[in-house]
């Protein structure tokens, strides 16, 4: 989850009056939940606040089942909240957790915007524009290979959000990669590898709008582009995605899965929970333009949503409204624009009534049910975890630590991140709680290369978290993107993370001991880059 810690207080949602109702009291409700646990918990700010993600972890990759799994670890951060009163931790698991998470205005901008590019996906598959587009494809990508890397490529394209890369790349690419039978694990892998990774080392995204903000002289945006060299996360897993498919080579769960695509035509090896959800189309109905025009407004429509969010039109500059912006509201207001014109293209291009383009609205929303079920609970999760003080024990941690061993800081403020993420299941909150004290203890300057290093580490532990963690908002998108079962994602995806984690923190240590004894600190960079590709190489061949 990426935005779950941003906003401390909650503010009213406006999807239905219900919603609108709650909102109106849950602001006040959540803030006194948060004091009274504060004050009254004998688990806040302990390494107990993280024990109830942890358990959600646990049981999803153990049980393989990921509802029961997050709201069990929900309970137990109302039972650590209440103290272990029952009717306190039933107040705190429904009211202050589900219902305030719900209730929150930028969690609902994001609902609403899953229901609409549902609803956008669900016409283009009914007037036959993915179909055609898979004709168009089967033409010109003539092999697996080829498949993946047009996954890749889209989603470095695609990098204003990373919740807009999942879900665009994955009702883009399924027909292709399905056509090539690559399973939709893969799948899932290259949409994950290709959202936060990409947006955090893209000048112009919603991410580098929130690191930003997190700097308070003005010059975020500077420092974020001064640390695109030292995100080694994200530019490693960039190059183990690419090593990976130009090798065609897999190992861990990944080459089980598949092995049973390219061998067996199974695509999920397991059930498929979207099953059902799709139209059939008529073979030979719609054009490519019928997938590309609708996607290529939305993409305009957010762009342009995101910077009125940040004040484009009320006289700042484009990169000071992009670094203003509110992805939940740019998402929401450019989907709703999309959806217009995708209803009043089809509508001319005769591909269906206007019935029928009202009932893709609802099936739409019934496509995004298991990520809408698993981000509440996700949230919700989240929201626990930080009544309970889980940022203000790590905060503690590292700012008692700060200045010991500067040589290894960069590595160790990786691995925080990393196990942070991974826990909380927010990557936005990892860095808006690890920068501020990097920086505090390091300020930036030009002449301070050990700064730019560890912020870059707390970027890239951030999003390796997030990539880790079943629990994450993007990890969950990209399974609906792909359509391919949640568990599943993660527990494949799980080992190539680890091993780009592995080689990230050797490129830290190295970057760490460069930068104290007056080396440049970027040299860490070639050096794991290579090293990335021969472990890749390694494991691929022993697999």
């Amino acid at each position: 989850m990426k935005k779950g810690f941003r906003n401390r207080v909650l503010v009213p949602g406006v999807l239905t009056g219900a919603i609108l109702s709650l909102g109106m009291v849950m602001p006040v409700l959540a803030e006194d939940a948060a004091e009274e646990i504060a004050a009254t918990s004998h688990f806040y700010n302990t390494v107990w606040s993280l024990v109830p993600s942890l358990i959600a972890i646990c049981l999803a990759l153990i049980t393989k089942e990921v509802y029961s799994s997050l709201f069990i670890g929900i309970v137990v951060g109302g039972l650590f909240a209440a103290n272990f009163n029952f009717e306190k931790t039933v107040l705190h698991v429904f009211s202050d957790g589900i219902v305030a998470s719900v209730a929150d205005s930028y969690n609902v901008g994001i609902l609403v915007f899953l229901v609409m590019l549902g609803a956008i996906v669900a016409m283009m598959n009914k007037a036959g524009g993915s179909a055609a587009f898979g004709r168009w494809a089967q033409d010109h990508i003539k092999t697996r290979v080829g498949a993946q890397f047009a996954t890749v490529v889209l989603g470095v394209l695609i990098f204003i959000d990373d919740y807009f890369n999942c879900l665009t790349v994955g009702s883009v690419m399924r027909p292709v990669t399905d056509r090539h039978k690559i399973s939709r694990a893969k799948l899932a892998y290259l949409i994950d590898a290709t959202a936060a990774p990409v947006c955090i080392i893209a000048p112009i995204s919603s991410w580098a709008a929130a690191v930003s903000s997190y700097v308070e002289d003005g010059s975020g945006l500077a420092l974020f582009i001064r640390t695109i060299p030292y995100n080694l996360y994200a530019l490693l897993t960039i190059v183990m995605m690419v090593t990976l498919t130009a090798r065609e080579v897999d190992y861990g769960p990944m080459a089980k899965y598949e092995r049973n695509a390219k061998e067996k035509g199974d695509l999920f090896s397991g059930k498929n929970p979207y099953e059902g959800i799709q139209d059939n189309v008529p073979e030979g109905k719609g054009i490519v333009l019928d997938l590309v025009l609708p996607i290529v407004v939305l993409v305009a429509c957010c762009v342009v949503g995101m910077i009125y969010s940040g004040g484009f039109f009320s006289g700042e500059n484009f990169i000071d409204a992009f670094s203003n912006s509110d992805a939940s509201v740019g998402l929401m207001l450019g989907s709703a624009f999309g959806l217009i014109f995708a209803i009043i293209y089809y509508l001319i291009r005769k591909s269906f009534t206007f019935k029928e383009a009202m009932e893709s609205i609802p099936e739409g929303f019934k496509a995004m049910v298991p990520a809408i079920m698993i981000l509440i609970f996700a949230w919700s999760l989240n929201t626990m975890t930080s009544y309970l003080g889980a940022d203000e024990f790590v905060a503690g941690i590292i700012d008692n630590s700060a200045k010991g061993l500067q040589m290894f800081l960069p590595c160790v403020i990786f691995l925080i991140g990393v196990f942070l993420s991974f826990a909380t299941g927010t990557s936005w909150g990892t860095f808006g709680i690890l920068i501020p004290i990097v920086l505090k203890a390091f300020p930036w300057s030009a002449g301070n290369p050990i700064s730019i290093v560890c912020v870059a580490a707390c970027m890239a532990g951030a999003v390796c978290g997030d990539h880790c963690s079943p629990i994450s908002d993007t990890t969950i998108m990209s399974s609906a993107g792909a359509q391919c079962e949640h568990v599943n994602h993660v527990s494949t995806q799980l080992p190539y993370a680890m091993t780009a984690a592995a080689v990230s923190a050797v490129g830290y240590l190295l970057s760490g001991i460069f930068a104290v004894n007056g080396l440049p600190a970027l040299a860490a960079l070639p050096i794991s880059i290579v090293l990335m590709i021969a472990v890749v190489c390694v494991l691929g061949k022993k697999d």
